[in-house]
């Protein structure tokens, strides 16, 4: 058993202190009277033992809610153990053309044409249900698989659409990184319809700077064109091949015109076309600085088919430590402490007659 907050047990210190002046003066306490005989053989009732008595409960009491305050717990299981990894980060686009529909199943890409040529106004039922076939959506499904796939490796998450963000560092606690992905959303305002690919990867780097794996690798998933970076793309590629990262940039989606997108008019929301062509030169040519491989994407078996290619990189033996589950021991100590104090109390009013 292991103590979180051990130094809340300095706190014992005075109550050891008050027990001791309390045992040391009922020690000394009496008067002077030479005629011992003419006392009372019944020099005390039990009223005045409770009174005693009282002070040494209420010490208790505090005691254990000390010790409750301490959080006494003990290891139930340690998450971390001895594994062959790879460091993987993901670079995820979250630009506004990561709405478009066009990697829909057949069957769902069908009705949406059929809704784009109607002109009608969606329902609320219907918006939800398409976003959940939007490019975004495939690719976070097929993360999601990919993770659970690699319960061994450390894996991060950056996105980027006029900003990048570190949205999970490098861990081997795929639980909350899922749980980081699923939270991951295109932004509503205008100002992150941009494409920063160049500041992606470059965040994506720092988070593999000091990773323990030899193999490290940046997944790099886009539809855009760079137009918002601090540096190039080809710039940020090039410290990468220096540092020995290995880029695999995939292209989301189906680069060509007027692709289906869920658009808000003053109507309310319908199905329109935008222009879905994408930089593929660029993406092949970061891929190809740093060793890496370029895939284009057009659907989501093909987007499974490029996360597999990792498989075969070098893995590295590291000591994962994601996490230690514990249970808790402090609720016995508090309602123990809780309970002696009341009684402490209820006994020092019927010694006073407060309760007669």
């Amino acid at each position: 058993m292991t103590l979180a907050n051990p130094w809340f047990l300095l706190f014992l210190l005075p109550l050891a202190f008050a027990a001791w002046r309390l045992l040391r003066r009922s020690r000394r306490t009496g008067i002077r009277f030479s005629a011992l005989a003419r006392l009372p053989a019944k020099t005390a009732g039990w009223r005045a033992r409770v009174a005693a008595l009282a002070p040494f409960v209420m010490i208790a009491g505090l005691a254990l809610l000390v010790v409750a305050a301490s959080r006494p717990r003990s290891p139930t299981a340690h998450t971390g153990r001895n594994v062959d990894a790879i460091a993987i980060v993901m670079a995820v686009d979250i630009s506004g053309s990561m709405s478009i529909l066009d990697l829909a199943p057949p069957d769902v890409l069908r009705q949406i044409y059929e809704l784009c040529r109607s002109g009608r106004r969606l329902s609320a039922e219907t918006v939800a249900r398409l976003k959940e076939s939007d490019r975004l959506a495939v690719v976070k499904r097929v993360f999601a698989e990919f993770v659970k796939k690699r319960p061994d490796d450390l894996i991060g998450l950056v996105t980027f659409g006029t900003f990048a963000e570190t949205r999970a560092p490098l861990t081997a606690d795929h639980d909350a990184l899922l749980e980081m992905l699923r939270k991951v959303e295109i932004p509503e305002i205008n100002e992150e319809t941009m494409t920063a690919i160049g500041d992606g990867l470059g965040m994506s780097l720092s988070r593999l700077e000091k990773a323990e794996p030899s193999s490290k690798v940046i997944v790099l998933l886009s539809d855009g064109v760079d137009n918002a970076s601090a540096a190039s793309p080809e710039a940020v590629a090039e410290i990468a091949s220096r540092r020995g990262v290995k880029v695999y940039s995939i292209g989301v989606g189906i680069a060509a015109h007027f692709q289906p997108v869920v658009t808000q008019s003053m109507f309310g929301p319908r199905i329109t076309t935008a222009d879905a062509t994408f930089d593929e030169g660029q993406l092949r040519n970061i891929a190809q600085k740093t060793g890496g491989r370029y895939f284009p994407v057009n659907d989501a078996t093909a987007l499974k088919e490029a996360l597999e290619e990792i498989d075969r990189l070098e893995t590295t033996p590291i000591e994962t430590d994601a996490a230690t589950h514990w249970n808790e021991h402090f609720a016995a100590f508090l309602l123990a402490g809780t309970l002696l104090a009341l009684l402490a109390a209820m006994m020092s009013m019927i010694a006073s007659r407060r309760l007669a």
